[in-house]
């Protein structure tokens, strides 16, 4: 019998019921197919909001984690098996097996497992999140391929207009209109793309054995390399707004990426900015106008706007 916790069924439910309450349903028959033909033995999930990951034991003795993606409509499967196997455990979890029919991946797992979050000290984190990027990112494999693009992610802001009528909505105006500004701006003026993580955090950040500290759970996203610190930015932000100038942290932060990944300052602080707007629109697209994350995205959004360049 597979656990399915009771949040993570009725968060699928009310983000799309009619594609992921069937999804849910086939679930043990999809976990049960995995344990029969990968030859291991699942136990209960990891408490995650998104997709069903769980830890398994192969038959062998070999600790592994089993990843059932959702069927979401949004081809990011492909796109995540894809940069795994591109990045072949470079700075990267490993792909051990994949169930493309399925969304299934059989997947390394890291030892001890820490997550970057636990790490009390800011910049000692930031310097880590930053030595994983450098060694994620390389060049795009040769066309066609899954992967979406950073101006297909900037599509969500024709979205915003769209389900205001035009307007802002409970966005404040001013800040909407610099994101939309700056987003646009710097998609014109790119460097040479290369392949991205495009959710690289905190939180998709391990500590491991074979590398000190491992990514997990890529996105793959073609975009230059200044727009990858975003989602970094807009993350562990009590460790900014809990302290005595929360601009002098989060300038601190931006300094730091910038110097030790060389990089333009200004252009890894607007896109940022841009894309904490953008997070804080996804937000309402999967959880309504009173999201926790989308407010504390608009924050940080609005603290990154006053930030000198």
């Amino acid at each position: 019998m597979f656990h399915i916790p009771d949040t993570f069924a009725q968060n699928m439910i009310m983000m799309d019921e009619a594609v992921r309450r069937p999804w849910l349903e086939r679930l043990p028959t999809i976990l049960a197919n995995c344990e029969q033909r990968w030859d291991l033995t699942i136990g209960p999930p990891f408490d995650l909001s998104f997709n069903y990951v769980a830890p398994a034991v192969r038959r062998d003795g070999t600790p592994v984690v089993v990843k059932v993606c959702l069927p979401d409509g949004t081809d990011e499967f492909p796109s995540q098996a894809v940069a795994l196997r591109l990045c072949g455990g470079q700075g990267m979890v490993q792909l051990l097996e994949c169930d493309e029919s399925e969304g299934v991946m059989l997947l390394e797992r890291l030892a001890p497992g820490t997550l970057l979050s636990t790490l009390e000290d800011d910049v000692e984190a930031t310097s880590i999140a930053a030595s994983v990027m450098r060694q994620i990112w390389r060049p795009l494999p040769i066309a066609p391929h899954p992967f979406p693009s950073v101006s297909d992610w900037g599509k969500g802001f024709t979205r915003l207009r769209q389900y205001y009528k035009g307007g802002s909505g409970p966005f404040p105006a001013d800040l909407l209109e610099r994101a939309e500004r700056l987003f646009a701006e710097l998609s014109a003026s790119m460097a040479e793309p290369v392949l991205l993580h495009g959710d690289l955090h905190h939180e998709n950040i391990l500590a491991a054995t074979r590398q000190p500290w491992l990514a997990i759970d890529p996105k793959g996203l073609v975009g230059e390399p200044a727009y990858e610190p975003g989602a970094l930015l807009r993350n562990q932000l009590a460790v900014v707004f809990e302290a005595t100038s929360p601009a002098r942290v989060m300038a601190r932060r931006v300094d730091q990426l910038a110097a030790e990944l060389e990089l333009d300052r200004t252009r890894i602080r607007d896109w940022a900015l841009a894309q904490s707007v953008l997070s804080a629109w996804w937000c309402v697209e999967d959880f309504g106008e009173s999201g926790q994350f989308g407010q504390e995205a608009l924050a940080c959004a609005e603290l990154l706007a006053v930030i000198k360049a």
